[in-house]
């Protein structure tokens, strides 16, 4: 465990128990998301070494988020 993630926990452990299991919820949910995200990076790259990427134009891309979304 890291220095800083002991501190976290520390810290979390003096608070009342409500708030440490928000907290912890909040903590597992983000470590599902990480897990899922991974999952899908690796898929991504074991495609893309199997040749099966495709050409990405990312000028269209952004065009196309813009009219969608707006210009930031």
């Amino acid at each position: 465990m890291t220095k800083t993630f002991k501190q976290a926990v520390e810290q979390i452990s003096t608070l009342p128990e409500a708030d440490q299991e928000t907290i912890g919820r909040g903590l597992l949910s983000h470590l599902e998301k990480l897990r899922r995200l991974r999952k899908e990076i690796e898929r991504g790259v074991r495609s893309l070494e199997k040749g099966e990427g495709e050409e990405f134009d990312v000028e269209d891309f952004v065009r196309q988020a813009h009219a969608r979304y707006g210009r930031a």
